[in-house]
């Protein structure tokens, strides 16, 4: 299943920056994991914002879910999710 996320991050003014470095390389090796994998197909930043759109394909609402929540920056975040389907007019293979 596809779905389009939304994440908007909202780090604390009070985090240590030693401590926000830290989140953001377990962050950053978590998704480039997932990315590997072919679950997190797509990510792009919004530009002027700290924020990003993803295309995850995952097996189900539980899967994203456990991605979701598993990133290390999760608590510091606002997630969208949008699930997406096959366009009948579409003409890739790939986008299932």
């Amino acid at each position: 299943m596809l779905f389009h996320v939304r994440m908007d991050v909202k780090l604390p003014h009070d985090l240590p920056a030693a401590q926000a470095a830290d989140i953001l390389a377990k962050e950053k090796a978590y998704s480039q994991e997932l990315q590997r994998s072919g679950k997190w197909r797509h990510i792009w930043r919004i530009a002027g914002e700290y924020a990003n759109y993803s295309i995850l394909d995952v097996k189900d609402n539980t899967e994203l879910h456990e991605i979701l929540s598993g990133l290390p920056l999760f608590k510091f975040m606002r997630i969208e999710v949008t699930p997406l389907l096959r366009h009948p007019s579409s003409i890739r293979d790939d986008d299932t």
